[in-house]
């Protein structure tokens, strides 16, 4: 075989190792990259290669220590083969031009040595590395059987440099640890963000997860329908003022007391069934349609909340304090709105937001709102909140050392809380002005 022949042998062995360099080096990046759930859904779509491609991201650590063992050898056979091989293609030229054999030595292994690296690194490297970053479900998909039978061929060779680096990290005392799978709740949160602005998700999409990860932070506390606000019905009422408490509320359920007393609540009434009954003319009393209403604690997480309601097939459910007193009614309707944001009917015509923009800077807040509801919003911070979950409650708190009985505001930073309806001692509605003392000062 003449020279020629071997030196166009050698060229075609060095792009050969080249694009070998490339394959693994996309494989490694394209199976780390790869999601699993994408694999799961690829594979219910009837997808064959993706089985295969799920036994390399199941088995993650083997088939990256395959890649890692074709880079390294492609990398060792190109710098055996390809300096040399550029090196003679080179001597030619500098004799040519009769440039004495030691330079030519030098530059011949200078310019071979930098054409090389710049292939390898370049071709070898960078480019598939960036390909299957940003195709890594088309760049697995591809590689995928491939890289499978390579690493079923190298099994013996791999089985024992994985063996020699584990007993090597045991040495030194450390365990090797598996490849972990699962995202903790803050990857996941960052995850949605990241698809939402992406457009992958819509705003919509990314509230509902949102809500879904802060639903098993409530107790039923932070949603019912407060003691004070309960609207009842008596046991002994008389049919008129039933219908008239019916006409005024147009609620569905009503808890039954007795004698009006909240703290003793026999059940409740579905106001469907019971009219049904008024409007065929049939007698009745309230207590023929009463219907167990079950207990809940006041520090009852809402997802157990959810299930107790489920299971009793109820949507109400009483809510009670520490003392076994009534704290508050919380309904199905209610816990759902956490997950999926406010729920209106055609009786919700008139209901007000909790959190109303008057104007700019201006917002009128319900003052059942949770404080930690408005730091989340406002950005800001209420360090006087010990045992105190409303913006109501905060501010019957701070309103009682004042000494102006008068005066209903409240300056906290640099904004103004002022209390714009009450009903007894309960603040039903308070008014922030944001930036109210700022603004102020600069004015001045």
């Amino acid at each position: 075989m003449d020279i020629d022949s071997i030196l166009i042998i050698n060229l075609l062995l060095v792009a050969l190792l080249i694009g070998l360099t490339a394959f693994f080096v996309g494989s490694e990046f394209a199976v780390v990259k790869l999601r699993m759930s994408r694999i799961d859904q690829l594979i219910s779509e009837g997808n064959k290669t993706a089985v295969v491609a799920k036994k390399l991201v199941t088995e993650l650590d083997y088939y990256l220590s395959a890649c890692q063992l074709g880079i390294t050898v492609t990398a060792l056979g190109l710098g055996w083969l390809g300096e040399p091989t550029v090196e003679r293609i080179l001597h030619p030229v500098f004799d040519s031009f009769e440039i004495p054999s030691t330079v030519s030595t030098i530059l011949s292994f200078a310019i071979a040595f930098s054409l090389v690296t710049f292939l390898h690194v370049v071709v070898g490297e960078l480019a598939p590395k960036t390909l299957a970053i940003q195709y890594a479900e088309k760049m697995t998909l591809l590689i995928a059987r491939p890289l499978y039978w390579f690493g079923k061929l190298m099994y013996p060779l791999i089985w024992t440099l994985n063996g020699s680096a584990r007993i090597l990290l045991r040495a030194f005392g450390v365990q090797p640890a598996s490849h972990e799978q699962a995202h903790s709740e803050e990857e996941l949160k960052i995850i949605m963000t990241q698809s939402f602005e992406s457009g992958e998700i819509n705003q919509t999409e990314l509230s509902y997860m949102e809500n879904i990860f802060t639903f098993d932070e409530r107790v039923a506390r932070d949603i019912m329908i407060p003691r004070v606000q309960i609207v009842t019905l008596s046991n002994n009422m008389p049919r008129e003022e039933i219908i008239s408490v019916l006409d005024e509320h147009q609620y569905t359920r009503y808890p039954i007391t007795e004698d009006g007393d909240k703290d003793n609540i026999l059940g409740f009434v579905n106001v469907k069934e019971m009219l049904t009954n008024f409007a065929a003319g049939r007698a009745g009393e309230l207590k023929d349609f009463l219907h167990e209403l079950p207990l809940i604690h006041e520090v009852t997480s809402l997802q157990d909340a959810l299930l107790k309601m489920q299971e009793e097939q109820v949507h109400i459910a009483l809510v009670i304090d520490e003392y076994g007193g009534t704290a508050g009614i919380i309904t199905m309707e209610d816990i759902l709105e956490e997950i999926v944001g406010e729920i209106r009917d055609e009786f919700d015509a008139d209901e007000v937001p909790d959190i109303l923009e008057v104007e700019k800077d201006l917002y009128h807040i319900n003052g059942l709102v949770l404080l930690t509801d408005i730091e989340i919003q406002f950005g800001v911070t209420f360090e006087e909140k010990e045992d105190i979950d409303t913006i109501g409650g905060w501010m019957q708190v701070m309103l009682q050392d004042k000494d102006d009985e008068e005066d209903k505001s409240v300056e906290h930073g640099d904004n103004v809380w002022t209390v714009l309806e009450m009903d007894n001692h309960q603040v039903k509605k308070v008014g922030l002005r944001l930036h109210a003392l700022s603004n102020q000062h600069q004015s001045i």
